[in-house]
């Protein structure tokens, strides 16, 4: 089965690659002409990089294509007017050639890979941020290939994710630092409730989903959403603890230092039906042993 993977680069999609190369997969690796491919140098898989969108129509009618997993996105948390265009270039435009290039070249299935943010206060649809409605806006566009195709299409919603490698500026990288420094970093109120999965967990619903979708029951899993979500969810000030204990150091942490965001998510998310089989594996005090004990 060749898989053609977008986003790969990105720390998701790039241990994503680590996960299936060695699963009997043929990996292609789709990025722009300006993104580096070293990392990929040693992996078992093909790297397929252009410069126009036009050109992701050759690319599949020459790679016979069996499914896509979609990661590539251009996040960007409180937008300004300059970020407008890179970001529907990159969550609506880059995706919607994709689709094209699905229809004219019949590819089976299509992973979407969407985002808690789509669903403030619990709503069926409420876009936290721009970048968010880009992406709510990309899965309206994916009904018509559906409808006029036999793509199977289907969407996985992820909150906030961690784990070894990570080199992204996010929180249990930042309270890394400080449980070395001692240095103060103000926070919020602390409040806010907390839904984070370990990237191991996040890879087998991937992997699972993959599974499904290159069976003979397929077809249930067009135009359905499904969630990775935490078994364990807490408070900002309580997930501290558990890193305090979990890494036997203390925080410094000045709870109140700084203002929540505009439109900020105190309770993700709460709906959504998880792959069927899935389950979370390790524990959120296993997870950052194993990621801090990696990093």
């Amino acid at each position: 089965m060749r898989i053609l993977v977008t986003g790969a680069t990105g720390y998701i999609g790039s241990e994503l690659i680590k996960k299936l190369e060695n699963k009997g997969y043929a990996l292609i690796v789709l990025t722009r002409d300006t993104s580096s491919v070293n990392q990929f140098l040693d992996k078992n898989c093909k790297v397929v990089q252009f410069h126009d969108y036009e050109e992701i129509l050759d690319i599949f009618r020459c790679e016979n294509i069996h499914g896509v997993i979609h990661l590539a996105s251009k996040v960007v948390v409180e937008h300004t007017p300059e970020n407008i265009d890179n970001m529907i270039q990159s969550n609506i435009t880059y995706g919607t050639f994709l689709l094209e290039a699905c229809k004219e070249s019949n590819v089976k299935w299509f992973i979407n890979t969407g985002t808690f943010w789509q669903n403030f206060e619990n709503k069926d649809y409420s876009p936290v941020n721009l970048y968010a409605a880009t992406k709510e806006a990309f899965e309206s566009i994916s009904q018509y290939y559906t409808e006029t195709s036999d793509l199977i299409f289907t969407t996985l919603k992820l909150n906030d994710t961690f784990g070894p490698n990570d080199k992204r500026p996010k929180i249990f990288n930042l309270w890394s630092k400080i449980a070395q420094t001692g240095e103060v970093l103000n926070m919020s109120s602390g409040k806010q409730i907390i839904d984070i999965c370990y990237i191991e967990d996040v890879l087998n619903a991937y992997e699972l989903l993959i599974n499904h979708l290159k069976s003979d029951y397929a077809f249930q899993f067009k135009n359905k959403t499904f969630v990775v979500k935490s078994d364990e969810r807490m408070s900002l000030k309580e997930m501290s603890i558990v890193f305090e204990k979990a890494t036997d150091t203390s925080l410094n942490i000045n709870w109140g230092g700084k203002e929540h965001r505009k439109r900020e998510v105190m309770l993700p998310w709460e709906y959504g039906n998880v792959v069927p089989g899935w389950k979370q594996k390790y524990s959120l005090k296993e997870a950052i042993i194993k990621t801090i004990k990696k990093g």
